[in-house]
């Protein structure tokens, strides 16, 4: 399933942020992209924390949500199998790769995502 974000936005810390979902829409262990700004954004329920990256894998820019998040927190790529830890968005296979992260943040049972990376 894929969001487009609400016309909310807010600015924090000169970081403009856009609510994505509310926080009892994605179960801890789901991931679903939405479109933020410019960007399309794989938001990520891991650990009872979220995380945001750039929604496409760095190799062929196939969309990640169509991936797999497994249960020990690897995001697989549904295209070539490339593999990044959900907590960081560092790479496992290939190591020397990683996603760009986004800022989240949650407040009032909302999501929100910032519209530029970290």
């Amino acid at each position: 399933m894929e969001g487009v974000a609400a016309v909310s936005t807010e600015k924090t810390k000169d970081i403009d942020y856009v609510e994505v979902c509310a926080e009892d829409e994605l179960w801890d262990g789901e991931m679903d992209a939405f479109d933020v700004g410019d960007h399309e954004i794989l938001l990520v329920h891991f650990g009872q924390q979220y995380f945001a990256y750039d929604g496409l894998c760095p190799h062929q820019s196939v969309a990640l949500v169509d991936g797999e998040l497994t249960e020990d927190g690897l995001i697989i790529c549904g295209a070539h199998q490339w593999q990044f830890r959900a907590d960081n968005g560092k790479g496992v296979n290939p190591a020397n790769e990683c996603l760009q992260a986004f800022p989240v943040k949650v407040e009032n049972g909302r999501v929100y995502v910032g519209t530029e990376p970290e």
